[in-house]
Parts: structure tokens; C-alpha cells; sequence
């Protein structure tokens, strides 16, 4: 079967070595987006999709916009692939690209369509505090996210699972369904399901503005944003930005299924329900672990911060490198 791939980030890597590792495909080009300038040197960076088909000798495109790239398209119709698989690309592909191959073009997309069609779903699954999210392929179709469906894999989301996490778990299994996808496609096995439009959930692009912390949110929903959006979620402490990258809301059905290697907290949870204080101040620390903030419902154990200009560090060390005090606020 002749491929070609579409996709940028890292999370389409595994998508993309798996079909290179199977005998039964050949990939005989790649299509990523355009090298961009990253970092304090401003250097131009390729993407990770197009480290790896470097690696294997594959040509490599990357048109600014596809939709208007001629030369692209010609090399795309000449290509005579059987199939395009593409895996978070980033750019959406026109009517005449997906009907140049005969067997389609083949998305992966990690949610359960049809919650969560668009660009972030992995992030807003966290936020929303969800359990569950997966894989599905689909036929792709002009619109977004919204052909018909072929395959599906479920995956659980622990209380504790940030979006890296989870993204390395989707990514593996994803290449996966990918690899069941195009085997049974090709014996004839699958029955393409149409979506159900009126279920259907967005995923809108991440903005600089999600990552600020409100904490007149909950316990609950600010701790989804700090794991949903790792490691960029930021408040403000004694004028200065400080990123928090990690952790616990303390209520009580999370303090009974705290992780094995956090149960040594339970002993210091004891006396919290008589703990309070107004909105972002800081009401308890807790020696080796960090620091507890009043929210607007319920109480945020912080783990793991990153104040502006410093190393990631423990909320333990930061407040002894900061001097920390009970009754500080965070804005």
C-alpha cells in the first residue's frame, strides 16, 4: 500500500514509524508544516515528523498553505498513493486532495468523535474533567473533523494524568488503530458509521489567556487546567509570574485515591476541613510536599512550580528558597 503522510508534531511521531516499521506499507513521501523559529537563538526548527522522514531518506513537503500550493498538489496527484493518512497535521486539506487517492484519507484524531472535534482535544477533555477519551479514524471529509467514522479505542483518564502523559499514551495507541484501520479497509472489514452531528463537541485552539489562573474557580477545575494545559498555567506571586505545574485538589473522594507514591500525605490531610482563608491565600504548608491555596471551592495542594527567570522546582524548595509565608496570596 502506498502512503502519504500528513503530520507535525510529536504526537503523530509514533503513527508514522509504525507504518515505516510494517512491511505491507510503503511511505513514499511526507507532508508537514513548514519549519518555523523557535527558542532563544530564533532558530529555524523542523518538526518533529520531519526529523523522522529525514531519517529515512523520505521526501519531504511543506507547503505554506496546501490548499493554494500548486506545486504540491501536482506532486500529490502524481504520487498515484493508494492512501493519505494524516495524523494532527495542522492544515485543512481541499476537496481535490482527499479524492486523489482511492482509498481515501485516513484521520487520526484523538478523541471518541464526535465530542471534541477540532484542533486541542486531548487538552479540553482534561479540562473538562473527563474520564475517558480515545482514538477514532475516520474518512476525512472538507469539514472539520466530521467523516464518517471507522475505528475506535478507549483510554481512561486518571485524575493525575497531565496532557503529556495522556498525549503518549493516545500517540502509541493511535498508530495502533491506525495500522487495524488500514488492514481492515483494505479487506473490505470496515462499515464507515456517519457522526451524529447534534453530539457533536469542539475543541477549540489554546489561547495565552486559558493558562491564567482564576482562583475563584474550584479546587477541582483549577487542577483540570493545570494538567490540561502543562506546564503553561500561571498565576502571580509577590508580583512576579509563577507557573504551577502540578497539583492535588483536596476534597475528599481525591484524598482516599491519592497515588502510592503521594500516600505519605494522608497524615497531614487530617485537619484541612477546619483550614480557610480568603481567595488565592495561601492557608497551610505541608513539609516535603508544598503548599495549600483557598480556592473559590475547596482547597489546591500545590506540588511543583516555576517562578520567571528560575528552574522547575518542588513547591517544597520554593518555599524555602522564597521564604514563603501562611496568609500570601496568589492573584
Amino acid at each position: 500500500m502506498r502512503i502519504v503522510f500528513f503530520g507535525t508534531p510529536d504526537f503523530a511521531i509514533n503513527s508514522l514509524q509504525s507504518l515505516l516499521n510494517h512491511s505491507d506499507y510503503e511511505v513514499i513521501a511526507v507532508v508537514t508544516q513548514p519549519d518555523k523559529r523557535r527558542g532563544r537563538g530564533n532558530q529555524m526548527i523542523a518538526s518533529p515528523v520531519k526529523e523522522l522522514a529525514l531519517k529515512y531518506n523520505l521526501p519531504v513537503w511543506q507547503p505554506v498553505r496546501i490548499k493554494k500550493d500548486k506545486d504540491t498538489i501536482e506532486l500529490l496527484h502524481k504520487s498515484h498513493a493508494d492512501v493519505f493518512v494524516v495524523v494532527a497535521y495542522g492544515q485543512i486539506l481541499s476537496k481535490k486532495i482527499l479524492n486523489m487517492p482511492k482509498l481515501g484519507c485516513i484521520n487520526v484524531h484523538g478523541s471518541i468523535l464526535p465530542e471534541y472535534r477540532g484542533a486541542a482535544p486531548i487538552q479540553w477533555s482534561i479540562y473538562d474533567g473527563k474520564p475517558e477519551t480515545g482514538i477514532t479514524t475516520m474518512l476525512m471529509d472538507e469539514g472539520m473533523d466530521t467523516g464518517d467514522m471507522l475505528l475506535k479505542a478507549y483510554s481512561s483518564i486518571e485524575l493525575f494524568t497531565n496532557v503529556e502523559e495522556l498525549s503518549l499514551k493516545l500517540a502509541q495507541q493511535g498508530a495502533d488503530l491506525l495500522i487495524e484501520t488500514l488492514t481492515k479497509l483494505e479487506a473490505k472489514e470496515i462499515q464507515p458509521i456517519p457522526q451524529n452531528n447534534d453530539l457533536a463537541t469542539y475543541a477549540r485552539l489554546i489561547e495565552k489567556a486559558d493558562y491564567q489562573i482564576n482562583w475563584h474557580q474550584s479546587a477541582l477545575q483549577i487542577h483540570n487546567q493545570i494538567r490540561a494545559f502543562y506546564p503553561h498555567c500561571i498565576t502571580t506571586f509577590r508580583s512576579q509570574i509563577l507557573k504551577i505545574t502540578q497539583s492535588i485538589p483536596l476534597t475528599e473522594i481525591d484524598r482516599l485515591n491519592l497515588p502510592s507514591n503521594l500516600s505519605k500525605l494522608s497524615p497531614f490531610l487530617q485537619d484541612i476541613d477546619n483550614l480557610s482563608g480568603e481567595i488565592g491565600e495561601i492557608v497551610k504548608t505541608i513539609k516535603n510536599f508544598g503548599f495549600i491555596v483557598q480556592t473559590g471551592a475547596g482547597l489546591l495542594l500545590i506540588l511543583e512550580v516555576q517562578l520567571a527567570g528560575k528552574k522547575l522546582q518542588s513547591a517544597w524548595n520554593f518555599i524555602n528558597g522564597s521564604h514563603l509565608k501562611i496568609g500570601e496570596k496568589l492573584s
